[in-house]
């Protein structure tokens, strides 16, 4: 679809076949100007570089940001070095030292699982986590756990990062939500830039958190959150960004925030990340390629490997241990599940000495796939001399 745009990465990775892009894409060949577009704007700037940061590039990234998610809210957008730093912001503006109840499943991302499973230590926060699986019964189950404790937090993600799975509709879980001060959020990493996104409807009730490390081909240090508009607590982890531009005022003790996303602003990060994502976004303005349109080739690849998995003479990545429910409710890859962690490693290290590139996690082994790939580009044909 789009594999002359990559040709950077991909001549220094001739003949791999990379499927963890579900983990890190390549990058498209107009990142690499872009980094030599920061440097130059750095040197020739200095210290002014920031104003001018703030005054050109993070206006525009959040115009195209705002317009991919249909908020049409731009200032509601605000950046950090990873998606952890800005959750972390927001739960610093509940009271952690009151009962806090919070929602979530139990196949989140391995940092928020990692924060919430120490904040459960605390006896004052209770964490209630609900299976994924089975997948069908899901959002079902999510939507009588969010009813049935009345958290003061939900934390769900769009598409699970180790299944796969993308829930049906976030509406469901919204609706859920019966009162009004309940903080929302929806990890939109696996979603963002893989498959059409609106969060119109839900724009002044959610934060929605995604970056630029998998498919928005930006690279890592570009992330981002929607801030619901009129969300103004008073975050314990802050920084000089939230209240860049009044800097120069005379200040008392006394602690400001913006008013726009950049209430849950840090501090100080490399913005090279932001140059690397324009760069993308304006590639894809300029070549008409819609977020649409990369979905429906990531389909037809995803069929086309499932069909040539059925043409092998292989028993190891069958429809048996594929989890998918179908293709319509599934993100930009596929996992197949092993009864032991050993069985999954032995298969990635296999591929991998054959220059296919997948990753795995515990039982599960994920193939990615991409705009830079091609059904002809598709050959595990070293899977019929597999022995387990």
């Amino acid at each position: 679809m789009l594999k002359h745009h990559y040709q950077h990465f991909l001549s220094n990775n001739k003949n791999v076949q990379h499927y963890a892009c579900h983990s890190h894409h390549y990058w498209p060949d107009v990142t690499r100007q872009a980094m030599l577009d920061y440097w130059d704007d750095s040197a020739r700037l200095v210290d002014d570089k920031w104003g001018y940061f703030f005054e050109e590039k993070v206006p525009a990234l959040q115009t195209h940001i705002a317009s991919i998610l249909g908020t049409g809210q731009p200032e509601q957008v605000v950046f950090a070095p990873n998606t952890h730093e800005l959750l972390f912001r927001v739960i610093s503006g509940l009271d952690l030292s009151a009962e806090l109840t919070i929602v979530t499943t139990d196949s989140e991302f391995h940092s928020f699982n990692r924060q919430i499973n120490r904040l459960d230590e605390l006896k004052n926060i209770h964490v209630i986590k609900v299976p994924v699986q089975p997948l069908h019964s899901f959002e079902s189950r999510f939507a009588d756990a969010v009813q049935y404790n009345d958290p003061h937090l939900v934390f769900c993600s769009q598409v699970f990062f180790n299944s796969g799975f993308a829930v049906q509709s976030i509406d469901k879980i919204i609706a859920s939500v019966e009162n009004p001060d309940t903080v929302i959020m929806i990890d939109g990493y696996h979603a963002f830039c893989a498959m059409p996104v609106d969060i119109s409807a839900h724009r002044n009730r959610i934060f929605y958190l995604a970056g630029g490390y998998k498919y928005a081909q930006g690279g890592e240090g570009v992330c981002f959150m929607h801030v619901p508009k009129g969300f103004l607590s008073r975050p314990l982890y802050t920084g000089w960004y939230a209240e860049f531009g009044e800097l120069q005022k005379f200040k008392s003790r006394k602690v400001d925030y913006a008013t726009n996303g950049f209430h849950f602003a840090g501090s100080t990060m490399d913005y090279s990340g932001i140059y690397r994502q324009l760069a993308v976004f304006n590639l894809w303005q300029t070549e008409n390629i819609s977020i649409a349109a990369i979905h429906a080739h990531v389909q037809t690849l995803q069929q086309a490997f499932l069909s040539h998995l059925e043409s092998l003479q292989q028993t190891v990545l069958t429809k048996a241990n594929l989890l998918l429910i179908a293709p319509e409710q599934h993100g930009h890859f596929l996992t197949f599940e092993f009864e032991k962690n050993e069985q999954a490693a032995s298969l990635h290290q296999f591929l991998k000495s054959h220059h296919i590139e997948t990753d795995y996690r515990g039982t599960r082994l994920r193939f990615g796939f991409a705009p830079y790939h091609e059904v002809a580009d598709i050959n595990l044909s070293c899977l019929e001399n597999y022995h387990d």
